[in-house]
This record gives C-alpha cells, structure tokens and sequence, in this order.
C-alpha cells in the first residue's frame, strides 16, 4: 500500500516542480513587475489604453530582457517553488496597481472634462501589453547569432525602448490648416503694400499674420532677410511701416523653435488692450522646439535680443509722450529666448509675460508666469530625477502626482509628446488668459 502511495506523491511532487519550472526566473518576475508598476504610476496627463499598453509592454520587455542579460552573466538557479511564488506575488501587486492606476487616471479625466476610463480601457491595457511583450521577446529569439555572448536580451531591450519611444510621438502640426492667400489689410506683414514677402514668412507666419485684424500683426520669416540683425532691423521698418508705434501697447513676441506663435496667446492681448496693440515676431528656427531646445537653444535667445534691442531703440526715439508700453511675450522655448533677452539687454521697463516654462530654465522674478501642474514642460529637467520640482509659480489645474524619485521623471518623460494634446487650460494647453499682464 505504501508504496503506490509514495509514487502518486512522487509523481504529484514532480507534476508540480515541472509547472513551477515553467514560470519565469525570481529576478525576471522583479525586474518586470517594477518595470510595469513604474509605467502605471501617476502620469501628469491622461493615457490613451494604446499608449499606455506600448509603455507598459515595452518596459516589461525592456526589464526582461536587462534579468535576461545580468542572468547570463551572473549565472545562478532558484527552486521551482520560489519561481511560483513570486509569480503569484507579482500578480497581486500588478492587479493593485491597476487598480490605484485607473483611480488616478479616472481623478485626471474629471479635472480635465473627460469620461472615467472603464473595465474596457484596462482590458485593451493588459491585453495589447501582453501582446507587446510577446512580440518584443520574440523579436529579440529570431537571429541565432544573437544567442552569443548575451546580445539577444540586449537586443530585445533596445527594441523596447525604441519601440516605447515611437509610440510615445505624436505627430506635430497635424491637421492644422495654413492659408493660401495673402491678407489684404494694409497693416498685415505679407500683404500688398508689406515690406515682407508673403512667401518668405513661412507656414506658422502666414498663419500668424491672416488672424484677427484689430491688433496689428508683424512677422519676419527665416528667409525674409539672410541673419538675425537684418531680421530685426526688417521687423521694425514693417512694424513702423504699419502703424505699430503709434499704438498704446507693443508686444514683442517670441515664437516656439518651429516658428509657431499660439493664437489663443495673440486672442487675450487683441481683447486686453483692446485692439489698441502691436504684436511683433521674428522666426529663429524651422525644427520642432525640442531639437532647438537641445541642440540650438542659443538661437531664440539671440533673436530675442535682436529683436527687443531694435524695437527698443525705435520707441526710445520717439516723443516719450508717444511712446508705447513694450512687453516681451514667450511659451515654452519663447520664455527662454525672452528672459536671456532681458537679463542681457538694457531694455528700460517692460512687462515679462511667460506661458509653459521650461523648468530651472527661465528667469520668473518679476514676470507674470502661467503655468499648470499638469503641464510636464514645467516640470522636466535632469534634477528631477532627485529632487521635487518648483511648482511654486504653477497654478493647480488637475491632480498633482507625489513625487518620486527616478519615476516622476520617467512619468513626466512620457509625457511631453503629448503635452499640446490635453484640452485647454490644461498640460502644456494655455488660453487667453496667459496674456493678462496684471498680476503680481
């Protein structure tokens, strides 16, 4: 009797060792259970089911494949029934991060007029990272010569992290539309009796000087004059040419790295002085704001400069019973070449107004400052790595994320492609009100 019993046991003993066999390593079940709770914490903005599977598929894969390479260079075993365990373990603590992820992300989408996520988006999450998962591992098996030396997990963790890094861009510029014909105001850069040729202001140029007519709208393009000093100098003869001077207000305008100018900035300044203003902007770049912020940032802040000195010395000029109020406007990359403007030019009074700025990267004693909590411009630098940021000057528009170390940068990370993406007011979204100029 004892001896079929002692089989059945042994046989039962063996059928359980065989399936704990087949879960993952204890350090790969870590690795990746970290990976995807770091993915699922608090974001700034709301994350599409799609996006969010991308990030948390290609961190898990990303993780796996980082256990896989130390695995192979640090080799080692663990019993069957730990490798269960932590299995088990790991499911508990993902199933309660999904849980804390959608509360948080249902809180975002309340503050900023969106409906709650629902079961459907955590399925579409769970169901499409698994997917992502098992593509990118089995991605990082085809090649055989891969197998040597421990290059495949290497392999399969940079396809992660390009593949999380591609799904992170959205397309900028998409679906805005950009006129055709020049304006017919005579005060309009671009137009008929302009000292600036309609074609060489540029698509964001065109688009800036064909909006409302009541404030007089100035624009130099990069192929309007062939440097930064004639561009200026240009920028004024066209703003006097139009009748800017003789206005109460000047607005000194400092585009985005692409050129782009926010309308809904240019709509609160029309409606704050009542038309009774002149907006100024010269162009310094043609790449996104990103690629300048990196590798050209010098360039808003020596167009600024330009651009302020040479409106300054005009106005300087005239009767000072005459002379208009100056200000200097920027957004995001704006409000660097705006401050480095300032802090360098003997300019005499003017009103510093800056929307989104880059954080640690702009000077804001003194100025008038709009920022949200949610904006992650405000937030990204290299320090927050390990330290908190300074929302001091940011006004709270949606929930505010604890911070954490490593991971609220990752968070804010993943979420500057799509700060333009949330509703206005919101992320890196301002409207009319980010030109008000009187408040302390």
């Amino acid at each position: 009797m004892d001896a079929p019993m002692s089989g059945r046991a042994t046989s039962a003993d063996s059928g359980f060792d065989a399936l704990a066999g087949r879960c993952p390593r204890v350090a790969t079940t870590a690795a990746v259970t970290v990976a995807v709770w770091v993915s699922l914490a608090p974001s700034l903005l709301p994350r599409p089911a799609l996006a969010q599977a991308a990030v948390s598929g290609c961190a898990a894969a990303a993780a796996a494949g980082a256990a896989g390479l130390c695995r192979r260079r640090n080799a080692g075993s663990t019993r069957p029934a730990a490798r269960l365990v932590a299995l088990l373990a790991a499911a508990v603590a993902l199933g309660w991060t999904v849980l804390a992820a959608a509360q948080w992300q249902d809180g975002l989408r309340a503050a900023m007029g969106r409906p709650p996520t629902g079961p459907a988006h955590w399925i579409v999450v769970c169901v499409c990272s698994s997917c992502v998962l098992g593509a990118v591992r089995v991605l990082g098996r085809v090649p055989e010569t891969w197998r040597r030396a421990g290059v495949r997990a290497a392999a399969a963790t940079a396809v992660a992290v390009t593949l999380g890094a591609v799904a992170a861009v959205a397309p900028v510029g998409a679906g805005q539309v950009y006129p055709d014909a020049a304006p017919v105001a005579a005060t309009a850069a671009g137009g008929p009796s302009s000292l600036v040729a309609w074609q060489s202001l540029g698509d964001e140029g065109r688009r800036f000087v064909s909006a409302d007519a009541r404030a007089i709208r100035t624009y130099v393009g990069l192929e309007s004059a062939p440097d930064v000093r004639s561009r200026a100098a240009l920028a004024v003869r066209e703003l006097e040419r139009a009748g800017g001077f003789a206005r109460a207000h000047v607005v000194v305008v400092v585009p985005t790295g692409s050129g782009w100018v926010d309308p809904a900035a240019m709509r609160g300044f029309t409606s704050l002085f009542g038309g009774d203003v002149a907006l100024v902007a010269q162009q310094y770049s043609a790449a996104p704001s990103w690629v300048t912020f990196l590798f050209d940032r010098n360039a808003a802040a020596e167009s600024a400069r330009a651009l302020l000195t040479s409106v300054r010395s005009r106005i300087d000029a005239l009767d000072p019973v005459r002379r208009p109020q100056v200000h200097v406007y920027g957004q995001s990359l704006g409000s660097i070449g705006g401050s480095a403007a300032l802090a360098a030019t003997a300019t005499g009074p003017c009103t510093a107004i800056w929307a989104g700025p880059p954080a640690g990267a702009v000077r804001t004693d003194g100025a008038v400052v709009t920022a949200n909590t949610s904006d992650p411009v405000v937030w990204w630098q290299p320090s927050l790595l390990w330290s908190p940021p300074d929302l001091s000057r940011a006004r709270r528009d949606a929930p505010v994320p604890r911070w954490l170390p490593v991971v609220s940068f990752v968070q804010a990370t993943l979420d500057l492609p799509v700060a333009l993406d949330a509703p206005p007011g919101h992320g890196h979204r301002y409207g009319p009100d980010q030109a008000r100029c009187d408040r302390p």
